[in-house]
């Protein structure tokens, strides 16, 4: 496994609506927490200045904009993203997208990320895009074209990691969100994995949104997960 600070395996999503709620929440976890998503929601309200000022600030973050487009286009906003110097960005798994991302991005130190299979989506969901693949053979094929566009790695479910893992050994990073500790409510993810299982699986960095944005005490909740991680990473 990659040599990755424990602290920065977490990436705490600020899925609020504004930038004032996301800017109370990162005052709240302090130097709990030193990665942030920033998702289609808030890039919508402001967002991508607050990313800009986040990374002024010494946090490490990832846009998840999951680029889909014609190839100039994707290029294009690639091109521009990269010169917020921001971490990672996401583009679907659609291989002249990934190709394009990969030429927009250039030698600036963007980590690109394919996104696989939603971890919402379940057979039921393959089944209505009209494919005859199953989850497990779409995320695979997906993280298979990853490896081709030259990208960095692959969004997956923690369900997926393992057999991931197997497919491209260190040459792709894994980011898993749809991540749930014990007793946690599953929500809207058919795909969920606990902290310990999504690392023990193989996955590098763990996304953790509304268990963290709904606790009482969002820092010791961050904190909680971080050290189900370094169990992982430890067992």
């Amino acid at each position: 496994m990659l040599t990755i600070p424990l602290q920065d395996r977490l990436i705490v999503a600020l899925d609020v609506p504004t930038v004032d709620e996301a800017r109370a929440l990162v005052a709240r976890l302090g130097s709990a927490v030193s990665f942030y998503k920033i998702g289609l929601q808030l890039q919508y309200a402001g967002g991508i200045a607050l990313a800009a000022e986040l990374k002024r600030g010494g946090k490490k973050i990832f846009l998840d904009s999951k680029l889909l487009d014609i190839d100039q286009t994707v290029t294009g906003a690639t091109v521009n993203i990269a010169k917020l110097g921001l971490d990672f960005l996401t583009i679907h798994g659609y291989v002249p997208t990934l190709r394009a991302a990969v030429t927009g991005r250039g030698d600036s130190g963007l980590k690109l990320l394919a996104v696989t299979v939603l971890t919402s989506m379940g057979p039921a969901d393959m089944a209505e895009l009209g494919t005859r693949f199953t989850v497990e053979e779409m995320v695979l094929r997906r993280a298979q074209a990853a490896i081709d566009a030259g990208c960095d790695g692959v969004i997956a479910s923690g369900n997926e990691a393992r057999q991931i893992r197997a497919l491209a050994g260190e040459r792709l990073l894994i980011v898993t969100p749809g991540i749930r500790s014990e007793g946690v409510a599953d929500d809207d993810q058919q795909r969920a994995a606990t902290p310990r299982a999504a690392v023990a699986a193989g996955a590098d960095y763990l996304v953790v949104g509304r268990q963290i944005l709904r606790s009482e005490n969002p820092g010791a909740e961050a904190e909680s997960v971080l050290s189900q991680i370094d169990s992982a990473l430890s067992g």
